[in-house]
């Protein structure tokens, strides 16, 4: 079992920047894959970024590619989604995960992004 916990939501206007932080406990040396999804009122839940282990090849989808940038750092079991220019659209819950033959998810944090 892997446990994920998030960190970094929050208001921001329009142009600004968060970081978003998911720390990961239990099975890590298992985990092929983390990232992140966001879902907006209303809408499904969309992936936004993923880094794969071993490699750390990233994904990103085409809404903010240029702007999101999803890193991790080994020693402190810990991902990061550095988002920058952060538009209204961008206002969702964002939900950290982790695929290690079945999938994890975190609590979700809430990121608005104020016009």
């Amino acid at each position: 079992q892997v446990q994920l916990v998030e960190s970094g939501g929050g208001l921001v206007q329009a142009g600004g920047s968060l970081r978003l932080s998911c720390v990961a406990s239990g099975t890590i040396f298992s985990i092929n894959a983390m990232g992140w999804y966001r879902q907006a009122t209303g809408n499904q839940r969309d992936l936004v970024a993923r880094i794969i282990s071993g490699g750390d090849s990233t994904n990103y989808a085409d809404s903010v590619k240029g702007r999101f940038t999803i890193s991790r750092d080994n020693a402190k079991n810990t991902v990061y989604l550095q988002m920058n220019s952060l538009k209204p659209d961008d206002t969702a819950v964002y939900y950290c995960f982790a695929d290690y033959g079945v999938r994890s998810w975190g609590q979700g944090t809430q990121v608005t992004v104020s016009s």
